[in-house]
């Protein structure tokens, strides 16, 4: 098999992967199966081994086509220590843009000790879920800090921001309703929507006509409806206009939910995300998700809103129900980092300017950085998986780790790498980073 046919088989298996029907047609019997697909009479193990599940059979597809085209696998990195602007990884220093540290609060020393003071206080664990016998001054400081970041009656933070989004959206709709979301929505809203049994319908990426157009099509025949978009979107760096979507949300009698899990202490003046940004009303949003994960350097998601909202989420929905509390080392750095983002402004105006500075950089040097506004977020589009791989790579080797994003997470046409940004990052890193990259295109570039 050589280079071009085992990339297409690459392609052609993860479309088949990422299909709504792949769980239907991603199984090919496994030897000693019959062609039905009945374990073949005197097979041992057919159907228990791990390596004929077609989940190791297309991660060894993929590592076979990587080892074919020289490439080494750019995940699972290990940083050595805190990665913001810079981290250490192999014993060596790297300028990084992996991290989602975008003001450096993680690792502050103010914020590691808001961490130790709550171990001290709470020990490790609150040992139950919050229900019965977990709940903590903390958590409560927490979501009261939340709901006042987005002017919002409550809020309430789950362990984890991937089931935030699962759950509430679980929860919340059934049947009888209908999902309407922007194409380049996170796993987490379609997990959630696929576990609520709702009608899903995706809308192009920012396309507020199109989703009109599809609400005067479909909303009679619904009765709860729910747009879910992005403040910030972390594959392309791009963001809407809030106040077209809520206005669609108004005429058409559908709620409204952002994720601003990329948004919050990244977008606006103050880092109080996408309706400063816009200069719209935050209640005009019915439901704001966010995580802690990224400026508030903790873990974890939230949901704020209404009350009626925020309670039912307290008492019903499984993922903060039945779980465990948030770990008070965790929600304590959350809530100081939250308290000093609002005391600190200027880090907010300092990732704004080395965002933009990044950006200019990168469009003057005839880079593709897509539809970003360079805000903490700046994909350099490549084109190709391998070779957006190979730059990865090529930038690792010269002191620089930034990840590559590659099919199916975007487009083949659109693999890139993906810059994050912090308000620690320094011109010179910029000017150094863009200048190899530069270098390492126009060589891929040259004929030979």
């Amino acid at each position: 098999m050589d280079d071009s046919t085992l990339k297409q088989k690459l392609l052609a298996q993860a479309k088949r992967r990422s299909s709504p029907r792949a769980a239907e047609t991603a199984w090919q019997a496994p030897s000693g199966q019959a062609a039905d697909g009945r374990p073949a009479t005197g097979s041992a193990g057919s159907w228990t081994d791990f390596t004929a599940h077609p989940g190791y059979r297309h991660l060894a597809l993929m590592r076979q086509g990587a080892s074919r085209l020289g490439l080494t696998d750019p995940f699972f990195k290990v940083h050595e220590g805190t990665a913001g602007a810079t981290s250490t990884l192999e014993g060596r220093t790297f300028i990084n843009f992996a991290s989602y540290n975008y003001l450096g609060y993680s690792g502050d020393p103010r914020v590691n000790q808001a961490a130790r003071d709550a171990v001290e206080r709470y020990g490790t664990s609150v040992s139950a879920s919050r229900a019965v016998s977990g709940e903590r001054p903390i958590h409560q400081a927490l979501e009261q800090a939340l709901a006042e970041a987005y002017e919002a009656e409550d809020a309430v933070a789950f362990v984890s921001g991937h089931a935030t989004n699962v759950s509430t959206l679980g929860y919340l709709l059934g049947p009888r309703d209908l999902v309407l979301h922007d194409e380049y929505i996170h796993n987490s809203a379609l997990v959630g929507t696929q576990l609520s049994g709702a009608k899903r319908m995706p809308f192009p990426h920012n396309d507020a006509e199109r989703l009109d157009a599809l609400l005067e099509r479909h909303r009679h025949r619904f009765e709860r409806v729910l747009i879910i978009i992005e403040g910030l979107y972390s594959m392309d760096g791009d963001a809407p206009d809030l106040a077209r979507f809520v206005a669609l949300k108004k005429q058409h009698e559908a709620w409204l939910m952002v994720d601003e899990a990329h948004a919050l202490g990244v977008l606006g003046e103050r880092g109080r995300g996408l309706y400063e940004h816009c200069g719209t009303s935050p209640d005009d949003v019915d439901i704001w998700m966010g995580t802690l994960s990224k400026t508030l350097a903790g873990c974890g998601g939230y949901i704020a809103g209404t009350k009626p909202l925020v309670e039912m989420l307290r008492y019903f929905a499984p993922g903060f129900l039945y779980s465990v509390g948030m770990p008070a080392q965790v929600a304590a750095p959350a809530l100081r980092a939250l308290e000093l983002m609002r005391a600190e402004p200027e880090r907010v105006a300092r990732l704004h300017a080395i965002s933009d500075y990044f950006l200019a950089q990168a469009q003057k040097r005839g880079l593709d950085t897509g539809y970003s506004i360079g805000a903490a977020v700046v994909p350099v589009i490549v084109g190709n998986s391998p070779q957006a791989t190979r730059l990865c790579q090529a930038l690792f080797d010269q002191g620089i780790n930034v990840q590559p994003i590659v099919y199916p997470a975007v487009p083949e046409n659109s693999a890139r790498l993906r810059f994050f940004l912090s308000c620690d990052h320094t011109q010179e890193q910029i000017d150094r980073t863009l200048d190899i990259l530069q270098q390492q295109l126009d060589d891929a570039n040259t004929p030979r």
